[in-house]
């Protein structure tokens, strides 16, 4: 390629969700980045998106964007179809016009969440909810509809810039006298800014070896480690406190309950454990242990 620049256009969506708003900043340096929300084009009308991503042409569309109210989505199943199922088909018909890659991002929720293995990317799949059925069912329209699509999937984000469970606890932990967490549900707590440079990382090899050296298809990519939502708010209320930051509930105060002590519509995963080997073998990146992420978040919210 004679060391030339290639220059190259991104359409990012969902720009002010957490990993949205992690990408704006880890592409930039790479490309012209598009980055688009609900504002700019509602994802869930076919015909708006698909005339958009026709009058930008992008040579690669990035797609944190998702119908992601979990508990909602059981009773709003058709809007969670649109975003969640259609969108990404729509994005793959309209990157294979263009000779474009689509990367994508899905979720834990797909499987059934039992047992304490690792689930791997050949497991498979069986949602116990509507918002998991759509993801599953969207990686699949989309893995159809182009084939230079890759799709990364992922457990408990967390980022500096939306809402999250970190934040949610530190909230609770300075105004409430007790705290009761679900300590029977297990995973990796992923910080947006991982999945943000991750991506970024992988962008840059299309850029340089084109779409034929690249390895398409579906990865799992988590932080490293295992912790329940218990252990993790008792790390989140330590750091806080560590920090300098009052809060009226101490680690060792927050109750661990079961599932079945906190209803909510929709079902969710006891088991979220994601097997990362197949990611990491295959581009020689490193996963790095949920604290690290955290503590980087919480660096920049405490």
């Amino acid at each position: 390629m004679g060391g030339e620049a290639i220059s190259m256009k991104l359409l990012l969506t969902g720009c002010n969700g957490q990993v949205g708003f992690e990408l704006q900043r880890s592409l930039a340096p790479l490309a012209e980045v598009i980055a688009i929300d609900i504002a700019d084009c509602d994802l869930s009308n076919e015909v708006a998106l698909r005339a958009f991503i026709q009058k930008v042409k992008p040579d690669g569309i990035i797609n944190p964007a998702a119908y992601t109210a979990v508990d909602k989505a059981e009773s709003d199943s058709e809007l969670a179809k649109k975003i969640n199922v259609d969108a990404p088909r729509i994005m793959g018909e309209e990157a294979s016009k263009l000779g474009a890659f689509v990367f994508h991002y899905s979720t834990d929720y797909v499987f059934e969440g039992v047992g304490e293995g690792f689930y791997k990317e050949s497991d498979a799949t069986n949602p116990q909810n509507v918002y998991g059925k759509t993801k599953c069912d969207g990686e699949q329209a989309l893995l159809l509809a182009c084939s230079h699509s890759l799709i990364m999937r992922t457990s408990w984000v967390v980022g500096a810039h939306g809402g999250n469970f970190a934040k949610t606890m530190l909230k609770l932990a300075s105004e409430r006298e007790a705290l009761s967490v679900v300590a029977d549900q297990y995973g990796a707590p992923t910080s947006a800014a991982l999945l943000a440079d991750i991506t970024a990382q992988l962008v840059g090899r299309i850029k340089l070896y084109g779409h034929s050296a690249f390895q398409f298809g579906l990865y799992h990519v988590v932080a490293s480690g295992v912790t329940s939502w218990h252990e993790y708010a008792q790390f989140v209320i330590a750091e806080a406190i560590k920090a300098g930051k009052p809060m009226k509930v101490l680690p060792e105060m927050v109750k661990p309950i079961s599932t079945e002590d906190y209803p909510v519509p929709a079902k969710r995963p006891a088991n979220s454990r994601l097997d990362t080997a197949l990611f990491q073998s295959t581009f020689n990146l490193r996963l790095p242990d949920w604290k690290l992420g955290i503590t980087h978040v919480l660096q920049q919210i405490l």
